[in-house]
């Protein structure tokens, strides 16, 4: 195997130069390199190990999904001889080339499938959680939070026993992630506890410890504790920062500014997205919360609702900026209408709607919810199309006091009978 060894380098290295002006014959050439056992050579196994990121990244640029998925498929049995942590290594990177392709993630469930069982069949456990763990991500990405759910239980027993500290962060990072999707905010809570708890006592990755602190700060926003989940994105935006993650970055610099949006700072949002940081990773998604701030700063319904359309895909795309930014728009209408319906006690909901720049029907209906909320006293007349608002009384303390008063008689009627009825025993 040895005098075959620089021979594939310089077939390596030519299809390195070829990669982008001559893509078929740089397959070819990695091809040729792959065809051949390595075996124990040490030279020849670093060869294949080359040849195959190569082609595995080829075909991540050139978009060939089932070629990648083949790739996987047919390199596995030389894989098997390669020592466990190399060839884990191997793998994690070419299921890594999918989430460059858009579209894949049916694929990318797929082909993971596939490698879990070749994993258990080579009884290689370390890869097999790896790849589980994996599965978990792509499954939330899907929203199938059942199969997740199922998927990190069986994860979680098993890494308790076996003690894993490191792989049981990740886990429980994902089941708090796969709870909070699913609106269950306390189950959150309470897998992030059970993650950091054991992040105490091992030493954890920058990654894994600016995801932490990101769904730290999403939960406490939940709760509207905005101040604290501000300083919880920072530190999630400095460890991305560290680890040169722009896309996590920049969504920890969204959420950052989502606090301060929330707690009506738009001098804060000013200043923020005057930093370093800010400017370093400016772009429509910065834009699209600095238009968003502009909005709530004018009370302006109408500008928010351009921004929300300006901006489609980079405020509806992540689920928890849509979710706080529709209660947002919610507060905001609530204010509008309780300003213009304040000085009448009978006013029509055409001249609501054009205050406040909204159709007629969606004014109904929100003044429906605010009527059925108690936000405001008053009834719909639907035949006349207009709001009747009524003079909001003060409770009669008398009611209280009789209340009170009977509840006492109550008592004490209910002391009699339990003593008559015991002198009759």
């Amino acid at each position: 195997m040895a005098p075959q060894a620089p021979e594939d380098a310089k077939r390596i290295a030519e299809a390195q130069k070829l990669a982008k002006t001559d893509p078929k014959q740089a397959e070819s050439l990695y091809r040729d390199v792959l065809s051949k056992d390595p075996g124990s050579n040490d030279a020849a196994v670093k060869n294949f190990e080359v040849a195959l990121v190569g082609l595995g990244e080829l075909y991540r640029e050139h978009k060939k999904v089932n070629e990648l998925a083949e790739l996987i498929r047919q390199t596995r049995s030389v894989l098997s001889t390669f020592a466990r942590a190399k060839t884990a290594k191997l793998v994690r990177q070419l299921l890594d080339f999918f989430a460059a392709i858009p579209n894949t993630l049916e694929a990318q469930i797929s082909v993971t499938k596939e490698c879990i069982e070749w994993a258990v069949s080579e009884k290689r456990g370390f890869l097999r959680q790896n790849l589980e763990t994996r599965l978990v991500s792509l499954y939330m990405q899907k929203q199938a939070y059942y199969d997740a759910l199922t998927l990190i239980n069986s994860l979680l027993k098993e890494l308790k026993r076996l003690d894993d500290k490191l792989v049981l962060v990740e886990v429980q990072l994902l089941e708090s992630r796969v709870y909070h999707a699913l609106g269950n905010v306390p189950k959150g809570r309470a897998a992030l506890t059970s993650a950091r708890t054991s992040a105490a006592s091992v030493y954890t990755p920058p990654l894994l410890q600016a995801g932490l602190d990101m769904q730290s700060g999403m939960l406490h926003a939940e709760d509207k504790d905005f101040n604290t989940a501000f300083s919880y994105f920072i530190e999630a935006m400095e460890g991305y920062h560290s680890q040169d993650d722009a896309a996590k970055t920049t969504a920890a610099l969204q959420y950052m500014l989502l606090c301060k949006i929330m707690l009506n700072l738009g001098d804060d949002v000013t200043n923020l997205m005057a930093s370093k940081q800010a400017l370093r990773y400016a772009g429509k998604n910065l834009d699209a919360m600095k238009a968003v701030a502009r909005a709530h700063t004018n009370r302006s319904l109408e500008e928010y609702e351009k921004s929300l359309s300006d901006f489609r895909y980079e405020l509806g795309s992540d689920r928890f900026i849509a979710s706080h930014l529709r209660r947002l728009y919610d507060a905001m209408l609530e204010q509008n209408l309780i300003k213009v319906i304040e000085p009448y006690s009978r006013v029509e909901l055409a001249h609501i709607a054009k205050m406040v720049g909204l159709d007629t029907t969606q004014v109904e209906r929100k003044l429906s919810q605010m009527i059925l909320d108690k936000v405001i006293v008053g009834v719909l007349d639907q035949g006349a199309g207009c709001l009747i608002v009524f003079d909001e009384s003060e409770r009669d303390s008398g009611y209280d006091a009789a209340l009170s008063t009977i509840e006492k008689l109550h008592n004490v009627v209910d002391v009699l009978y339990t003593n008559q009825a015991s002198l009759l025993e």
